[in-house]
């Protein structure tokens, strides 16, 4: 026998015991706490369909940063606090870049092809960089203008029908992709698209909640018959969803062969040289576009109908807000987006819009794929993981109540208050990548509202703030008196509209 292999055969039972040692280690370390359980089915029922982040935050000032649920064979585990989500999410992307396998959204429905929901690997890259090259910090100067005219036409639209804000901030945000991603005519996006694109987002934003359906915890039952609720519920998605994707992409494509096609993001995609594999091309630019027009509006859409909901509570900040407009517009013209650096308290007021009621309290979740161990907690794979985004902007503050409307934290430089912008759009690897086209639609159409008109509460009325309790959180429908402050600013809106090119 060898010296080499009696080696082997020496050294093969110590590093054995060495690893089950480690791995009985692990395994007797603590999961984080969760509230009580029952045997088999566990805790995991406890979290309810919507507005779970109402109990995650209520059990985050009980038992503490982290919170684990388990039970039907599922592990879900709460991160409440942004300290631990950047330890986690940033710091660890191999462990935790994951998305969870949601089979109802992901599978039945077919949203696992679309970036968002894609496991991170080959496909989710490719998708990723096609994305990011075409929405970075200075690609995106180059949609100002486009941003400013649509901003411009939703200022119009309020002057003639102000009881309409709703669908005005709607069709802001959602002309705001379509134009962008696809080059689409004004009229061509509002008939054809934004109708179909916002009943497919709501059915997307009820499923993508972790446990929205049964199904999703007990994956085996999407073998069951086609007629059961769910699966009709999921084959309806799986046809809203292939329309919302499909459509434009060959309207562009026809136009690109016509030789007729604008600019736009899927334009410059399609004509990337030097890809032998022209269909992995166009599947990933189908599908990576498609993902900006499904959920690239819903943040900006819900976040501009909340402004104006905390404008109509708080007139104080507004006036401050529009005072700051007047003195750098001054009284010639409309702010513009690179107006951004000269205007700090709109800013500030954004952003505090952005932490008094985030449009996605829970963020989007992910998915460990390996055990890991954290703060002495055993932290198992398989387990999906939620960003509690809420609990962040409620965390308390000596100085500034968590609960009002106070932009002013921001630019206190000695508050520690941590800027949402820095987790209100993601983490790590999964940040979103439309992160800068976002802020500059915000301010456009913030800037502008601020600008043209004063928002307040319709006599009468009690206005009490509430917000639904999906996916994507908006305020729920409301009643505001918006009302133009002057003719002259109604003037500069309307010769701002016939000045614009969309």
């Amino acid at each position: 026998m060898s010296p080499i292999l009696v080696l082997v055969l020496l050294a093969t039972p110590i590093i054995w015991f060495l690893l089950h040692k480690r791995g009985q280690q692990s395994i007797r370390l603590p999961f984080p706490p969760g509230p009580p359980g029952l045997p088999l089915i566990g805790n995991i029922l406890t979290i309810p369909a919507k507005g779970a982040w109402l109990l995650f935050s209520e059990l985050h000032t009980h038992l503490g940063s982290l919170l684990f649920f388990h039970g039907l064979g599922n592990n879900i585990l709460v991160l409440n606090e942004l300290t631990i989500i950047n330890d986690l999410l940033d710091k660890n992307g191999e462990i935790y870049a994951h998305r969870p396998i949601l089979t109802v959204l992901g599978e039945l429905m077919g949203l696992n092809r679309s970036m968002p929901l894609l496991p991170y690997g080959k496909e989710w890259r490719s998708q990723r960089r096609l994305v990011h090259s075409a929405l970075s910090n200075t690609a995106v100067v180059k949609y100002r203008r486009l941003q400013e005219d649509l901003t411009s036409q939703m200022l119009l639209d309020l002057v003639e029908k102000p009881e309409d804000f709703f669908a005005h901030v709607r069709l802001y945000a959602e002309r705001i992709i379509l134009m962008i991603t696809y080059g689409l005519p004004i009229n061509v996006a509002d008939n054809e698209y934004i109708t179909h694109a916002e009943a497919t987002m709501h059915v997307i934003g009820e499923a993508m909640v972790p446990g929205a359906f049964l199904c999703d915890l007990i994956p085996w039952m999407r073998y069951l018959p086609s007629w059961i609720s769910f699966q009709v519920k999921a084959a309806e998605g799986r046809s809203m969803i292939e329309n919302m994707v499909q459509k434009p992409f060959d309207h562009v494509k026809q136009n690109i062969a016509e030789q007729t096609a604008g600019p736009s993001l899927m334009h410059d995609l399609l004509n990337i040289g030097g890809l032998e594999d022209r269909t992995s091309l166009e599947h990933s630019v189908k599908w990576a576009t498609g993902s900006m027009y499904g959920a690239g509006g819903e943040t900006t859409y819900a976040t501009i109908l909340t402004f104006m909901l905390a404008m109509a509570l708080n007139p104080d900040k507004q006036e401050l807000s529009q005072a700051e407009v007047d003195r750098v517009v001054g009284s010639d013209r409309l702010p513009t987006v690179a107006d951004m650096s000269d205007m700090p308290y709109v800013v500030a007021v954004i952003k505090e819009t952005l932490r008094w009621h985030p449009a996605l309290p829970l963020g989007i979740a992910r998915y460990t794929q390996q055990d890991s161990i954290y703060k002495g907690y055993h932290l198992p794979r398989n387990s999906v993981v939620i960003p509690n985004i809420w609990s962040i902007c409620q965390q308390p503050h000596t100085k500034y109540d968590a609960k009002c409307f106070i932009p002013e934290r921001f630019l206190d430089r000695n508050s520690g208050v941590i800027d949402p912008t820095t987790y209100v759009f993601g983490f790590g690897r999964r940040i979103c990548p439309g992160k800068a086209l976002a802020e500059n639609s915000l301010f456009a159409a913030v800037a502008g509202i601020l600008a043209t008109f004063t928002m307040s509460r319709v006599p009468g009325d009690k206005l009490v703030p509430k917000f639904g309790q999906a996916l994507v959180s908006y305020p729920e429908p409301f009643r505001c008196k918006i009302r133009p402050r002057s003719e002259s600013k109604v003037l500069l809106v309307q010769n701002r509209v016939a000045q614009c090119k969309v």
